[in-house]
């Protein structure tokens, strides 16, 4: 399991928000908190059809073949309505990555 497939199990089955919770009790922007409010603007910015997409993607472990097929669609359809979610949440894990090193830094000075 990859790290976007990690974060967007963690966040369809709520154990994301249940993980930062516990960590983050502060009101402070942790990676932990800010990858938790990126992910929850994201999933809310999406249609229903596009996370149900994702979900038998991520979730149910279907391949785009199964996926399209038990959409009725084509694989490249369900490309075209799920990779532009996924490069966000790379950036998102990316940008996250950034915020912890930049922390740490500016802990050690």
């Amino acid at each position: 399991m990859n790290e976007v497939e990690f974060n967007i199990r963690l966040y369809l089955t709520g154990m994301m928000k249940s993980w930062t919770d516990r960590i983050d009790n502060t009101d402070q922007l942790t990676p932990q908190r800010f990858i938790l409010n990126a992910m929850t603007e994201l999933f809310d910015s999406l249609s229903d059809d596009d996370i149900e997409l994702i979900r038998l993607r991520y979730m149910e472990r279907l391949t785009l073949s199964e996926v399209a097929s038990r959409c009725l669609t084509t694989e490249r359809t369900i490309r075209n309505h799920t990779n532009p979610a996924l490069k966000q949440v790379k950036e998102i894990i990316k940008k996250s990555s950034e915020q912890a090193w930049q922390a740490r830094e500016e802990n050690q000075a």
